[in-house]
């Protein structure tokens, strides 16, 4: 795996300093967020209340993340794998459809 160049940098013992580390879960190429679980970053999470939904889009349109796809019978549904939590769904939606619920721990 590439490692990050870093300065090297005296530090007193016990403290902790640079150093060279190794690329994790960063997003370093166009394209290479799909592999990457964005949605674990999130605090809350939306939840769609389908009874009041009434198809209009808006959650989808004005998602940041594109993560909000229409399912099988046409309502819109976030992908959590990949929703970040911001929010912008449940206060666009003009049926209150969308409501933001703390994560579980």
């Amino acid at each position: 795996m590439a490692k990050a160049k870093t300065k090297e940098k005296p530090v007193a013992k016990g403290e902790l300093g640079w150093k060279e580390i190794e690329i994790g879960c960063f997003i370093t190429e166009p394209g290479n967020s799909v592999e990457i679980r964005t949605g674990d970053w999130k605090s809350r999470r939306p939840v769609v209340d389908l009874n009041k939904c009434n198809k209009c889009t808006l959650c989808y349109f004005y998602c940041p993340e594109g993560c909000i796809a229409k399912n099988s019978d046409g309502y819109f549904e976030p992908d959590l794998f990949y929703c970040k939590g911001c929010g912008i769904c449940a206060t666009e939606c003009p049926k209150d459809a969308i409501i933001m619920v703390e994560e579980a721990k």
